[in-house]
């Protein structure tokens, strides 16, 4: 048995700087929407990528229902989004109605000021935990590559690389 705690591992992941996204999926006709930090590229060819997702969430019980699911890397100027979409005990139904977003070719909710979004259908689930690895295959992509203003986390709050 480890002798480190949560607190502890959530103390030294704390120093480990990573972009700050907003995942979405869709089920039964409503978007579900979390901040996410734990998006990583998994694979080129094919093209893969997953997302780490606490199992007591609802969007864990969407996305394992619905099978597709979106990213969209987050500006500087999205931290507003990322706040609310951290928030616990928001409302279910209309919590994307403060974000300006569009329907990617999934039916998924994209977020409209995104540095990048990526459309995915999930391939695998991984147990993990507390958590579960979703990894999903990319269907499509959109990237603005005169974008340099990249929301991130570190130390537990929102900053810029400027």
């Amino acid at each position: 048995m480890s002798g480190v705690t949560p607190t502890h591992l959530r103390h030294a992941m704390a120093h480990f700087a990573t972009g700050v996204t907003v995942v979405t999926t869709l089920e039964d006709g409503h978007d579900h929407a979390m901040t996410a930090n734990s998006v990583t590229s998994v694979s080129l060819d094919p093209p893969l990528v997953l997302v780490c997702v606490r199992k007591d969430t609802g969007w864990h019980e969407a996305v394992v229902s619905s099978g597709v699911w979106g990213v969209s890397i987050l500006p500087v100027a999205g931290r507003p989004a990322a706040t609310w979409l951290s928030t616990g005990g928001r409302p279910l139904y209309g919590q994307l109605s403060r974000v300006p977003h569009h329907r990617g070719e999934l039916g998924v909710a994209l977020v409209d000021d995104a540095l990048a979004t990526l459309e995915c259908r999930t391939s695998a689930l991984h147990d993990a935990g507390d958590h579960s690895i979703v990894v999903g295959e990319v269907v499509s992509s959109r990237a603005d590559a005169r974008r340099d203003d990249p929301l991130v986390y570190y130390r537990s709050r929102y900053t810029s690389t400027r």
